[in-house]
């Protein structure tokens, strides 16, 4: 199976709702990923700023997997970090190197950034997930908390 990986520029907007589209369904997550999604105009100045990065991967002009990363820029050092914050790949385009391509696209962008290394959650339920990042880096045992900003948001 052929298919290509796309750093999205910001006039993307079509290449961007496809990852959109491919994170909700992959997640079975659509009203995260789609019922309030951002405005061209958001999203357009998210892609040209310099902190996020999105990937996609295309087969026959459909994004089929879809990586999106942070770039965090440190205060104790003149380097960041490229946090990769969501990766998914539709279930019919598994285990053809899509997830792999893209994380391996993502290295030459990390570097051209200053980042000193890529890092990822995975939940140990994701056997999936646990195994690609296995086989592509070290493993930390670490604890993640989500700390509330209000008692109830009201988005």
């Amino acid at each position: 199976m052929e298919f290509e990986i796309i750093h999205l520029a910001p006039n993307d907007h079509a290449l961007m709702s496809g990852a959109l589209d491919c994170f909700g369904d992959v997640f079975d997550e659509k009203d995260t990923y789609s019922l309030d999604r951002p405005s061209k105009e958001y999203l357009t100045s998210l892609i040209a700023g310099d902190s996020f990065i999105c990937l996609v991967a295309v087969s026959n002009s459909n994004v089929v997997g879809a990586l999106a990363a942070y770039e965090l820029r440190k205060f104790e050092q003149e380097r960041s970090e490229i946090y990769i914050y969501d990766l998914a790949v539709y279930e019919n385009f598994r285990r053809k190197g899509i997830a792999t391509a893209l994380i391996n696209a993502l290295k030459p962008i990390a570097e051209n950034r200053g980042a000193w290394v890529i890092y990822v959650q995975a939940d140990y339920v994701d056997k999936p997930a646990v195994e690609l990042y296995s086989k592509l880096g070290i493993k930390e045992k670490v604890l993640h908390f989500d700390i509330p900003i209000t008692a109830k948001r009201n988005t």
